[in-house]
């Protein structure tokens, strides 16, 4: 998750750009229910995190046969789950990087985008950024390939590659291709959602330094226990919408906030602005609650799989509303 733009981010913070979301006009209706119980085994997120960070070198840009190592267990969960699996391949100064995208539902359907990049920043174990996220994203394919909702939509589940510096930002960043090939075919995105650092939680109060205090609106918590739905300051993104949705299929708490770009387009969401498409982030607040963010602490061992799993059941739910 993006590095060398923490600083400016306080910065904008400091300016006052947070603010609560507009409220939802009536209660979110889902379009399909689901075939039965809606269930993440917080064991299997933890196997997936284990596998992710477990790689001889770090998952980074210049370790193209790892990243293609990850890769190839993305492609074999996604295919276990029972969904056809594609890889999007691009190149780079000489160098072949890929994304994995698992499909449900025609592909000449509208569609929604669920995405997490599978990349590190420099030499960490990434568990939480963003080991956490792809975990989510193999977990929430598996639930919709379970339930088998009968939506009027398709459902896209794509890992991106080079989400990380020195490729944020730039054409290179794995959604960027993907967003453009999206735009380029003409296809109807109904909504982007980003996985970005969903693992790690604290109950402590003081633990979430996100906004800051004197500039809270409502009731932001300041105890790190909850999970954040993103979106930008304009309340063009149905931010509100999607965190009621995840209320509906999870107990953990959920906020919705709505900031400027520089904030709030920290991730791989970011490119799906661009290509004209609404799209949010689901994130934990990164390193204004976890102090291990691109630090060699980030470790799975740092991560509550248990609430990880009730934000993965929350996100299935705002895939049936949206």
């Amino acid at each position: 998750m993006y590095g060398r733009f923490a600083l400016p981010i306080i910065a904008v913070l400091a300016a006052g750009c947070v603010t609560a979301p507009p409220p939802v006009s009536g209660p979110v209706t889902l379009k399909a229910q689901p075939a039965g119980a809606v269930e993440v085994d917080p064991q299997r997120l933890r196997a997936h995190v284990l596998a992710l960070t477990g790689t001889p070198l770090p998952r980074n840009a210049d370790n193209v046969a790892i990243l293609d190592q990850v890769a190839a267990y993305i492609v074999r969960e996604f295919g276990a789950a029972g969904l056809p699996v594609y890889e999007q391949r691009y190149t780079v100064n000489g160098r072949q990087y890929k994304n994995v995208i698992a499909r449900y539902g025609a592909a000449t359907a509208p569609r929604i985008v669920v995405g997490a990049h599978y990349d590190v920043a420099g030499a960490g174990p990434g568990a939480d950024d963003n080991a956490s996220g792809v975990a989510g994203l193999i977990e929430l394919a598996r639930l919709v390939a379970r339930h088998r909702p009968a939506l009027g939509y398709g459902v896209d589940f794509v890992a991106y590659t080079l989400e990380e510096p020195p490729h944020f930002g730039e054409d290179s960043m794995g959604s960027a291709v993907h967003a453009k090939s999206l735009r380029s075919e003409g296809v109807r995105v109904r909504l982007m959602v980003s996985l970005e650092m969903i693992g790690y939680f604290s109950d402590r109060p003081g633990s979430q330094r996100m906004p800051p205090a004197p500039l809270r609106r409502g009731s932001f918590p300041n105890t790190g226990n909850f999970i954040a739905v993103v979106g930008r300051s304009d309340g063009s993104d149905p931010t509100a919408g999607v965190a009621q949705a995840m209320r509906l299929g999870s107990d953990i708490p959920v906020e919705a906030v709505n900031a400027s770009q520089l904030l709030s387009g920290l991730s791989d969401q970011l490119n799906y602005w661009q290509a004209g498409y609404p799209a949010v982030m689901i994130t934990d607040t990164s390193f204004f609650r976890n102090r291990n963010y691109h630090k060699p602490t980030d470790t799975p061992d740092t991560l509550d799989y248990a609430r990880m799993a009730e934000v993965v059941e929350g996100v299935f739910y705002a895939v049936l509303a949206t």
